[in-house]
């Protein structure tokens, strides 16, 4: 024979009131019928039920909770760099120490450099003349969360 599953119940709702089984944890908001996570932690990540009975009949609702550590703010590190004949190439690597499913992408620091800086991904290659190069990529580091970004300038590609 199977073992009996067990539920914990948050909020018990019958006639017109309810009661929370745990008020300095979880908040009940009677307007809409959500419910609040307070302080929420990584053990708050794990499969919710609601039910609604009325008569013979009950409705069941499951909903899976994800608890993402939010992205910290990025770091941009060169892998290489070749500056020869009045060009440099780069090749670029964008990082975040802490967050979950985390996700990069480029872009232009400003609307002036065209698609030089755009891209997915961590890694970011860039090929530019250095006469007259000025311009900034930016690396956003990014999960559901939150978002968090780093600069890089051409000027970084050494002197002249």
């Amino acid at each position: 024979t199977e073992e009996p599953q067990r539920k914990k119940f948050l909020v018990k709702i019958s006639g017109g009131n309810y009661t929370e089984f745990e008020p300095g944890r979880m908040r009940f908001h009677r307007r809409d019928f959500s419910l609040e996570i307070l302080n929420t932690s990584r053990d708050d990540g794990r499969l919710y039920e609601y039910s609604v009975s009325k008569g013979a009949d009950e409705e069941v609702c499951q909903i899976q909770l994800e608890v993402l550590e939010p992205v910290a703010h990025p770091s941009i590190r060169i892998l290489r760099r070749d500056r020869s004949n009045g060009s440099c190439s780069l090749s670029l690597r964008c990082s975040s120490e802490r967050g979950d499913l985390v996700s990069y992408s480029w872009a232009a620091r400003d609307n002036g450099t065209g698609g030089i800086c755009s891209g997915r991904g961590a890694l970011l290659n860039l090929s530019f003349s250095v006469r007259g190069a000025a311009f900034g990529c930016l690396c956003t580091a990014s999960n559901a969360v939150s978002s968090r970004h780093a600069a890089f300038h051409s000027s970084q590609c050494g002197p002249d």
